[in-house]
């Protein structure tokens, strides 16, 4: 298995709860879409699996190794999280996408050409974007893809992907789903948020969250 959740449960500071003693076991290789009403936890699951919320009682293992026993950039490194809303930092759209390469937890891997990152962007309909152009100039697509491009390049073996299409056009979300599917064949597990009732092309199962639970289907 390459992600465990065992008996996990998550609280907020006040008191109020979301998920009480959820276990779960999810296989390398699986595409899930992630399904529920709104406010009860999806964003908040996916922030646990890549470390970013601590649960409140149990555990995760990442292939097996407890969570608490891997530095917290290293799991990173191998779960990716693409969140709604994108967040980009000052500077070009090169800078941006190659600021993975600059951390400490990724200084044996080797930062792509602009070749690589220019073939990047127009995969994803994104032609008309420069490298040279200030992030600070995309429109929420655009600079969606540009986040979801940053987290592929690094490799890893687990992506998360939180409405990846909500602020897309119809064009540009089908090359999203398209890679998703891709990068799934290609060996990859992905778990994404989705309020849309269709169901893309590749999809293995589905978590469904609601009443404190999370449950497999």
């Amino acid at each position: 298995m390459i992600l465990e959740l065992d008996s996990i449960s998550f609280a907020y500071p006040d008191g109020a709860s979301l998920f009480e003693h959820v276990d779960l076991s999810l296989e390398a290789k699986e595409f899930l879409l992630i399904r529920g009403p709104s406010g009860t936890g999806k964003s908040t699951l996916l922030r646990l699996l890549c470390r970013l919320e601590e649960p409140t009682e149990g555990t995760l293992r990442f292939d097996g190794i407890p969570y608490a026993d891997m530095p917290p950039a290293e799991l990173r490194r191998h779960v990716a999280y693409v969140q709604q809303t994108p967040t980009l930092m000052d500077g070009t759209v090169r800078d941006n996408l190659r600021t993975p390469f600059t951390f400490k937890a990724n200084k044996a891997l080797v930062s792509p050409d602009d070749p690589t990152l220019q073939q990047y962007l127009n995969d994803y309909l994104l032609s008309g974007v420069s490298l040279d152009m200030e992030a600070k100039q995309l429109s929420v697509g655009q600079a969606q893809r540009v986040c979801l491009i940053r987290s592929q390049l690094l490799s890893p073996r687990i992506l998360l992907m939180d409405e990846p299409t909500s602020a897309l056009d119809p064009d540009s979300a089908a090359v999203v789903l398209e890679t998703a599917r891709r990068l799934r064949n290609e060996g990859m597990t992905i778990l994404m948020i989705s309020h849309s009732e269709t169901t893309p092309d590749g999809v293995t199962g589905f978590l469904k969250i609601g009443g404190k639970t999370v449950e497999r289907s």
